[in-house]
C-alpha cells in the first residue's frame, strides 16, 4: 500500500467472529480510540482471502476516524493455498451472486453491531473484492457508497437489475488490465447510466490488474503488476471519495 494516508488517530485492531446464518466467518475490526460513533467501512479482500494487506487498508481507515471491518468471504480453514484454488473460489461467489451478496451483508451488519454509524456506511474491495464493491450496490444496500480498486465489472448474466442505484460509486480501473476486456468496460459504463448511477471511473496510464498490491510483483507484462503512482493516486482518490461521501 502506498504511504500516504499519515494516521490521525491511534488504530486498535482485533479480530472479530461472526456468522453468515450458518457460515462462521472471522474479518478483522479496526477502530479509531476515543471514538464512540464514526463512519464505517467494509473492506473486501482480492481472490487470496483475508490478509495482512486488508487488515492494513483497515488500520489505514481507522487512523482517518473512520470503523473499519475487513470481511471474511471465504470462512477459516478456506483461504486458498495458490493461485489455482483462489480461481475457483472467487469463481464459486462471482458466479453464485446471491451468497455473495449475503456475506457482504453479514459484514455490514456487524460493522454496525461494533459501533457505525448505520447511516454513513461505505463498501470498498480490492479485484475479487471491487466485484463484492459493485454487487453490493447493484443490490442497493444501504449504504453511502462504493469504492472498487481494480475489480471486475461485469454483472452476472442471470441478474440484469433495473432499478435506480442510489449509494454512489468510484470505480479505480488500470488502463491496461487485460483482465477486464473493452466491451465489458463499456457494458458497465452503459449499466451504470441506465441505471440512473451516480458514479465515477478513473482510468491508470498504464497499470495492469492487482496495481496497489505489492505481492503481484513488478511485471506489467504477466498481466498483473504493483505500481506505485497508481496505488498513490488511487488511494488519494478513494480518500477524497469517502470524505466527501460522509460528509454529505
Amino acid at each position: 500500500m502506498s504511504s500516504l494516508c499519515v494516521n490521525i488517530l491511534k488504530a486498535q485492531g482485533r479480530n472479530i467472529n461472526y456468522r453468515d446464518g450458518a457460515e462462521a466467518l472471522t474479518g478483522y475490526l479496526s477502530k479509531p480510540s476515543k471514538i464512540v460513533k464514526a463512519p464505517g467501512v467494509v473492506v473486501i479482500h482480492a481472490w487470496m482471502g483475508l490478509n495482512d494487506f486488508v487488515r492494513n487498508v483497515s488500520d489505514k481507515l481507522a487512523g482517518e476516524g473512520y470503523i473499519a471491518f475487513a470481511a471474511d468471504i471465504y470462512g477459516p480453514g478456506n483461504q486458498p493455498k495458490d493461485t489455482g484454488a483462489a480461481r475457483k473460489q472467487s469463481s464459486f461467489y462471482k458466479n453464485n451472486r446471491d451468497i455473495y451478496r449475503t456475506r457482504i451483508q453479514a459484514a455490514i451488519n456487524t460493522l454496525i453491531s461494533q459501533g457505525a454509524d448505520p447511516q454513513r456506511i461505505a463498501v470498498i474491495g480490492y479485484c475479487f473484492g471491487g466485484t463484492g464493491a459493485l454487487e453490493a450496490a447493484r443490490a442497493n444496500f444501504p449504504l453511502k457508497g462504493v469504492v472498487s480498486f481494480h475489480g471486475g465489472l461485469a454483472q452476472q448474466p442471470a441478474k440484469q437489475e433495473s432499478s435506480p442505484i442510489v449509494p454512489r460509486v468510484l470505480v479505480l480501473h488500470g488502463a491496461a488490465d487485460p483482465s477486464v476486456p473493452p466491451s465489458e468496460a463499456e457494458a458497465f459504463r452503459s449499466e451504470m447510466t441506465s441505471r440512473k448511477a451516480d458514479w465515477q471511473m478513473i482510468y491508470y496510464a498504464n497499470a495492469v490488474h492487482a496495481f496497489t498490491e505489492p505481492s503481484a510483483g513488478n511485471d506489467p507484462t504477466k498481466g498483473a503488476a504493483y505500481d506505485a503512482l497508481a496505488d498513490k493516486r488511487s488511494w488519494q482518490h478513494a480518500r477524497l471519495f469517502l470524505k466527501d461521501l460522509f460528509e454529505k
